[in-house]
């Protein structure tokens, strides 16, 4: 082999196989059975967004008609039966999911989400971490955010607080995060950081709602601060009257 024939090779990124490459696969590929499935997905996925859960139900069981080993559609499919309360039915469909596919984050994530709703936190946390484990997901954020929420549920707020704190770390301008750690520190009795996170909630207003103004009261009582107590509470009651955390403070239920 002269030189240039040589270099050329190397240039390819061949080093010496001159057999041809695999062709790359595109849409032409697609097999009419999938397409289907994944048309009918596609619209699931559109009417559950909006609400029409029995119309994205029909639309996924024709999904799994034309692809029975389609993974994202029992996973959809027991996000819808979830939010029906068909609490078996869900839980069947995620495990038909992880059944053909057992490391697949997202599968992971809403069936673990699904567990803590039942209370099943110690289920829920190793399949939260499992879903951490994947080298490739793109998520850990949200699922850190679930993982601290569940292990506040189960009263174990000392790995709430850390992975809250993770979430944060990946995601600090979510709300959710900073509301929850918020909460975490506060029953933790750490109060200073406890402040300093439900303060960047409220102090975007279109964030700023009755929850986020109710702990704020919750954590200066605790604080001790009756002015900052007072504070909270005139917004509260001029911006959401008749709230159910408006009533909790008239109440003085600061800690229920």
């Amino acid at each position: 082999m002269n030189s240039n024939a040589s270099r050329q090779l190397v240039v390819n990124g061949n080093t010496g196989d001159t057999s041809p490459r695999p062709d790359l696969v595109t849409a032409s590929d697609e097999s009419d059975a999938s397409k289907r499935s994944r048309i009918r997905l596609e619209l699931a996925t559109a009417y559950f967004a909006q609400g029409q859960a029995s119309t994205a139900l029909d639309e996924v069981k024709r999904a799994l008609v034309a692809n029975p080993s389609s993974v994202p559609a029992y996973n959809l499919r027991g996000l819808i039966y979830a939010s029906m309360g068909e609490q078996v039915l869900a839980d069947d469909s995620f495990r038909r999911a992880l059944a053909l596919q057992p490391l697949d984050p997202d599968v992971l994530h809403n069936h673990a989400w699904y567990l803590c709703n039942q209370k099943r936190y110690a289920e829920a946390r190793t399949e939260f971490n499992t879903a951490l484990a994947q080298p490739q997901y793109r998520d850990r954020a949200k699922t850190s955010l679930a993982l601290g929420v569940c292990e506040a549920r189960s009263g174990d707020f000392e790995a709430a607080e850390k992975s809250l704190l993770r979430s944060f770390e990946l995601d600090a301008g979510n709300p959710a995060t900073a509301v929850n750690l918020s909460e975490v520190l506060l029953r933790r009795g750490d109060l200073d950081r406890a402040r300093f996170y439900v303060q960047r909630v409220n102090a975007v207003p279109e964030y700023a709602n009755a929850e986020t103004l109710w702990l704020a009261a919750r954590i200066e009582h605790r604080r001790g601060n009756t002015e900052g107590v007072d504070e909270f509470g005139a917004q509260l009651k001029a911006r959401y009257p008749g709230s159910r955390q408006t009533v909790a403070f008239e109440q003085g239920k600061f800690n229920e």
